[in-house]
């Protein structure tokens, strides 16, 4: 079968990138990417926001050992990899019959299609679950339920969630919050680097393909001042590219509306959305 990189890299393309530089956000198939942005005429920068991803092990051994004692009243899962890699863990710590148990016994939410699928290869058909694949539908989800006082074991990728948090905390949960994975940030020296071609007016577009690297680079941006600046430029000549609607939702929390979003949320199809996007300007 043919990626969705190669598939969108073959065939008539048009050059509406001609003499715009877009840069990529991502750490990975960022060749394939620059491939199809070169065949519009365009000029790719590579520049990674997203850091590096590690197995949150020892952290994670503890709290599953906690959350076979604990009586969880809910259970939510944010991804499916999360999902996969808790079970690998509690199947080599020899305690996977117990989480099992746990999870059979607590009420259970899911965010996204891979999050619900993992669970139904084990069996378990959640409660509530979002409509659209981000935090916010999930938030959705969970708000005809009453949280208060009830014991809520949330399980994140590699960073806070922090408006389903704060949503949990504020209806009055206790929230048990587990890590699988964890994210190191990105080099500042990289982060400093696509801030000052952003704020110089260098970058035509940016492509983000996951939430972490809004995250990132905002985190950044705080701490350095320029946050305010840098939302500023996405608001006026830089085009913020997002992959789909966990990344756009990321973009949106971070006060950035201008956003161009393919439908099939897939790399090769962000890149051909944004040179359809310029591909219209050009005409008026």
């Amino acid at each position: 079968m043919k990626s969705n990189l190669s598939y969108y890299s073959k065939g008539a393309l048009n050059v509406s990138l001609l003499n715009k530089t877009v840069v990529l956000a991502a750490s990975r198939k960022t060749n394939e990417m620059s491939k199809i942005i070169e065949k519009q005429q365009g000029t790719p920068l590579v520049r990674s926001l997203q850091g590096t991803v590690f197995l949150n092990d020892q952290e994670v051994r503890k709290d599953l050992e906690r959350d076979v004692e604990e009586n969880y009243d809910w259970m939510i899962f944010t991804t499916g990899i999360g999902v996969n890699a808790l079970l690998d863990m509690a199947k080599d710590m020899n305690i996977k019959d117990q989480y099992l148990k746990s999870i059979n016994e607590a009420t259970i939410a899911a965010r996204g299609y891979k999050t619900f699928a993992a669970l139904k290869k084990i069996g378990v058909t959640p409660t509530a679950k979002d409509d659209d694949g981000t935090i916010k539908g999930l938030i959705a989800s969970l708000q005809p339920y009453d949280f208060n006082g009830k014991r809520v074991m949330v399980q994140l990728h590699g960073e806070n969630a922090p408006s389903l948090l704060e949503y949990l905390i504020e209806e009055g949960a206790i929230v048990f919050p587990i890590l699988p994975y964890k994210h190191v940030d990105p080099k500042p020296e990289t982060v400093e680097r696509f801030c000052q071609e952003v704020l110089a007016g260098e970058i035509d577009a940016v492509c983000f393909t996951a939430a972490i690297q809004v995250r990132s680079l905002f985190k950044y941006a705080k701490e350095k001042r320029y946050s305010r600046s840098i939302v500023d430029a996405f608001m006026t000549h830089t085009m913020a590219v997002a992959v789909g609607k966990v990344t756009a939702e990321a973009l949106h929390e971070e006060g950035i509306d201008r956003i161009v979003k393919p439908d099939l949320e897939r790399m090769g199809a962000m890149i051909v959305e944004l040179s359809n996007y310029y591909e219209e300007i050009e005409k008026y």
